[in-house]
């Protein structure tokens, strides 16, 4: 049982012997003090002044004399207006840091046996990653770090969207403008010069557009007619009939774009545990096609196309097949739903894809359910906002998209300016100091995204998230790198500070008691940002704590003071700050440095 359902059953006997009423403690409820008052928990006594028939100040004298009388944790209480709070013992205090220490590890939750499927990035062939990718790979990675932390088993997973209309584009201007150029003779990775030719494409598409207009069309008729448009859509048909010519130019750029993409994960220290590829998964999604059909869940259209009616589900009409039998993201998407089941026999799938798929998502849930699948009730979308920047911040290698590996390199260059400037690498190697500039860098971005609840649309700013005071990662690496060095100085003093040593401490401060309320709370941040599927929650504790340490650390000597078990206690209540604030960023995936 933890405190606070002891305490309540506390008051619950309190109710029955003092008022002679019966109350359930599963009915009643703590809440954190504030923190302009002292005490660690709250009992709100307005909803019970008709059982106590007295005042709020005399009801809640009574319940808190009880509480001291009764319960062995309970030390003192004040009652301002309607509100009891509780303070509770030193005693209780220590034992509950004494039992963190001896955790496994911070917030640790035994194994569920379920299998949870996380899949992100889902990136395009014929473009590099860009920041709206960032959020989305750091939001993917990060809520399966929290899901596993939480006792769930995760597969990462990434969708490659390998086929379709986009990568025809880019083949075909390849085709014309390329003159058979590689990375290597262009000198840029290989999924920015596929990028190049997807510009390019679009480039001249509108130019066509505009001269097919100027010659009479309407604007409607220009973009189906134009002839580079043409020559796509006459790609994607050739690829869907295995033509050798268009699938071998088709394995090149796509070659080209893996590595290059896979560059840019190592930077953003993501992984996966498997990779799915729409060219593998789009016949699987023709078969459900037919299947569909034949359940009449699916209607044709005169001209061979076929549609899903969800008008009487509150939806409305969604293409399944195009006219001349091509598939669509949603055949695609229905196909790959079947195989991750297959594969893995997985009990929930959750997609981290931005805000502007909620339909998308909202019509294959319900057409999965309507075919009745098995897993269709345990389908999830991760549904994030857009990122914009400050206008002017940073350059844009299209103009018009932030690229990913542009903004890495950018992040961890101010990294390396801002750091030298405050001086906080004497003594550093080279390399030692290049470590850090990359760790505060990337720290600085991930946190930035992560902070922010997913559903929010955000504003990135590149400045303010690499600064060492406030809300940023920076800072809570910062505090980590502080306690590193109190626990080393603490080791060369040979200080022990396991919790045999501190046993005749008999106070302790408000701030230390405040500081392993929060350590005692880490677990339950895991469980709400596991349900919630929201790295913020993380965050926003790190944050939270790494203030509070900072405020201990301000107002309380550590080897100055006097008392060896004192000494002892602070040293180790550092240490465990430290772990935790560790453990909390490698679920946001972020490392923190042992020196700075």
């Amino acid at each position: 049982m933890d405190i606070q359902e002891s305490i309540l059953k506390t008051i619950a006997a309190a109710f029955e012997q003092l008022f002679n009423h019966k109350v359930e403690s599963e009915d009643l409820s703590l809440q954190p003090t504030r923190k302009e008052f002292e005490g660690s928990y709250t009992f709100v006594l307005f909803p019970y002044l008709k059982i106590t028939k007295g005042s709020p100040e005399q009801s809640g004298e009574k319940i808190g004399n009880f509480l001291k009388e009764n319960h062995p944790s309970v030390a003192d209480f004040n009652v301002v207006k309607g509100f009891l709070n509780i303070s509770l013992s030193s005693a209780f205090w220590i034992d509950l840091l004494t039992q963190l220490m001896a955790e496994k590890e911070p917030g640790y939750f035994p194994p569920r046996n379920q299998k949870v499927m996380v899949e992100y990035s889902s990136p395009n062939t014929n473009k590099p990653l860009h920041l709206g990718h960032l959020r989305n790979n750091f939001l993917g990675f990060s809520v399966s770090n929290i899901l596993s932390a939480y006792g769930y088993e995760v597969i990462k997973t990434n969708l490659v969207n390998d086929r379709g209309i986009h990568i025809c584009k880019s083949m075909v201007a390849y085709q014309k403008l390329g003159n058979n150029e590689t990375p290597e003779m262009a000198g840029l990775k290989g999924d920015h010069l596929v990028g190049k030719y997807y510009v390019l494409f679009d480039q001249e598409y509108k130019k066509q557009i505009k001269e097919l207009m100027a010659e009479g069309m309407t604007e409607e008729l220009a973009k189906k007619e134009a002839p580079w448009m043409k020559e796509a859509q006459e790609s994607l048909v050739k690829w869907e009939l295995g033509d050798e010519e268009t699938v071998n130019l088709w394995k090149k750029l796509n070659n080209w774009v893996y590595q290059g993409f896979n560059e840019t994960y190592k930077k953003m220290r993501v992984s996966f545990d498997q990779y799915y590829y729409e060219s593998d998964t789009y016949l699987l999604g023709k078969d459900i096609v037919t299947e569909g059909l034949e359940k009449k869940v699916f209607f044709k259209k005169e001209n061979g196309s076929v549609w899903a009616d969800l008008s009487n589900q509150g939806l409305d009409e969604k293409l399944v097949l195009r006219a001349d039998g091509t598939s669509v993201y949603m055949t695609q998407d229905m196909g790959t739903a079947d195989l991750k089941f297959k594969d893995h026999g997985i009990d929930k799938s959750v997609y981290v894809v931005g805000n502007e798929q909620d339909y998308h998502f909202e019509v294959l849930f319900k057409i999965m359910q309507l075919l009745e699948r098995p897993y269709a009730n345990n389908l999830y979308h991760l549904s994030y906002g857009m990122v914009d920047l400050p206008s002017g911040k940073m350059k844009s290698r299209e103009g018009t998209v932030v690229d990913a590996d542009d903004l890495i390199q950018e992040m961890v260059d101010t990294a390396r300016n801002h750091t030298q400037e405050l001086g906080k690498i004497e003594g550093f190697s080279p390399e030692e100091a290049e470590n850090l500039y990359e760790m505060l860098g990337l720290g600085a971005i991930k946190y930035f995204l992560l902070k922010v609840d997913p559903k929010k649309r955000m504003l990135f700013n590149p400045q303010e998230s690499i600064e060492f005071q406030g809300n940023t990662g920076p800072f809570i690496q910062y505090t980590h790198a502080r306690i590193a060095a109190i626990l080393r100085k603490a080791d060369q003093i040979g200080l022990d500070y396991s919790s045999n040593n501190f046993e005749g401490l008999e106070a302790l401060e408000a701030v230390e008691k405040q500081l392993v309320y929060m350590l005692s709370d880490y677990s339950k941040k895991i469980a709400m940002a596991a349900e919630e599927l929201s790295p913020a929650v993380i965050a926003q504790y790190l944050f939270d704590l790494a203030k509070e340490y900072n405020r201990f650390y301000a107002d309380l000597p550590i080897f100055s003071e006097a008392k060896n078990e004192v000494q002892a206690f602070r040293v180790s209540l550092s240490d465990q700050v430290a772990k935790t604030i560790n453990a909390g960023m490698k679920l946001l995936g972020i490392d923190v440095p042992q020196k700075m």
